[in-house]
């Protein structure tokens, strides 16, 4: 078995899971492209009228609040999506208060102990299993597809991002607009 690369998207409102299992590097553009993929499987059909997206991130990682190529990522999704995206980055060393740790995360571990994960595809039908007595529901994906490493991007590259700071810790907070 090759290895596996989890990105997971938790909707707190709906109580709903969202896993893309990875078998490249874990890149800006694979957090982004995980977000995308709920949308079109699950965010888009719970709602179907909304015009901007929140996300809120951990500090650091492939969708860290210093990562150009995260921003770069976003930039792309806020065009598909045509919406903005409003970012709200977890303070560092704050990561454990994301809801994603204790609502969705922790009821997957629990799930597949004891289970062998022999395959990419046991590990995507044993996350794909997970419910609780709460109404947990999750979904799965394999995601095959391969991810550059090492992409730089310039000034003149974030020059171009749609981006707005928000007042308060602008540097965590921000919003990016569709450039259509």
């Amino acid at each position: 078995m090759g290895k596996a690369i989890l990105y997971d998207v938790y909707d707190i409102a709906s109580n709903a899971g969202w896993v893309n299992v990875g078998i490249d590097h874990d890149t800006s553009e694979f957090a982004a492209h995980s977000i995308l993929l709920w949308w079109q499987e699950m965010g888009q059909q719970r709602f179907a009228r909304a015009t901007r997206l929140m996300i809120t991130a951990d500090g650091g990682g492939s969708n860290g609040s210093r990562s150009r190529l995260w921003k770069m990522a976003l930039q792309g999704l806020a065009d598909e999506l045509r919406m903005n995206l409003t970012v709200c980055h977890f303070p560092p060393g704050t990561s454990k208060w994301n809801k994603i740790e204790h609502r969705l995360f922790s009821f997957i571990t629990q799930n597949w102990r004891g289970k062998p994960l022999r395959s990419l595809q046991s590990i995507v039908s044993l996350i794909g299993a997970t419910t609780t007595k709460g109404g947990l529901i999750v979904k799965a994906h394999l995601d095959t597809n391969q991810y550059d490493t090492g992409i730089k991007v310039s000034d003149t590259d974030i020059a171009r991002l749609r981006i707005s700071p928000h007042k308060f810790h602008g540097e965590w907070n921000y919003t990016i607009k569709p450039k259509h």
